[in-house]
């Protein structure tokens, strides 16, 4: 897999003492005990749309990700999203989808966080934090991509759950384990993912 816009989470080497940073985050935060609010929690909705059942909308704004279920319904997650300068928006589709996924930092993110090299391993597809419970992607991921082309951006676990409900990410969206644990087992490769567009972020169609 290529390298993508993820960040690192605490857990994993000597740079877990450095800093507090998730999957896809870019903006310190702080370590909570507590998860996240409850307004966040996983719910069947009412949710009218004109988009087929089993795609996927996520209201940036208002840190909920929909799945359509038909009818006029919907389950509704909380996630968190990316902090002001690092949103996206746009439609896509789901690419491939992987449990326990790898953790590939970019170049980019690495000359500005050195100390994340003391956690890296040499993996199949380059230097990152292998898959597991302390994996910054967390539990699962869906990996988005436009055409041909992969957006560099994920919907993913966390191990930070107190995060959910905030814009804390460089772009991705995250979820509690326990949701985007679901989310996998109910979402289908080739599945539609539209992003509504936040305030301030221009749409990135294909």
């Amino acid at each position: 897999m290529s390298t993508s816009r993820r960040d690192f989470l605490t857990g994993a080497g000597a740079a877990a003492a450095a800093f507090t940073l998730s999957g896809c985050a870019s903006t310190p935060v702080e370590t909570h005990a507590a998860g996240p609010d409850p307004v966040y929690r996983r719910a069947d909705v009412d949710y009218k749309s004109k988009e087929r059942p089993g795609t996927v909308v996520v209201d940036a704004d208002n840190h909920f990700l929909y799945l359509l279920q038909g009818k006029g319904q919907a389950t509704r997650y909380g996630v968190g999203v990316g902090a002001e300068g690092f949103g996206w928006s746009g439609v896509a589709t789901v690419h491939n989808k992987q449990e326990w996924p790898d953790w590939y930092p970019t170049k980019e993110y690495l000359a500005t966080h050195p100390k994340v090299l003391a956690a890296l391993h040499e993996l199949p597809s380059g230097q990152g934090v292998r898959g597991g419970p302390d994996s910054p992607m967390g539990a699962r991921a869906l990996y988005l991509w436009q055409g041909k082309k992969d957006t560099l951006y994920r919907i993913h676990g966390t191990n930070e759950p107190w995060t959910i409900g905030t814009n804390v990410s460089a772009g991705c969206i995250r979820m509690t384990n326990e949701d985007i644990t679901d989310l996998y087992e109910r979402v289908a490769v080739g599945a539609k993912v539209l992003v509504l567009p936040s305030r301030g972020v221009p749409s990135q169609e294909n």
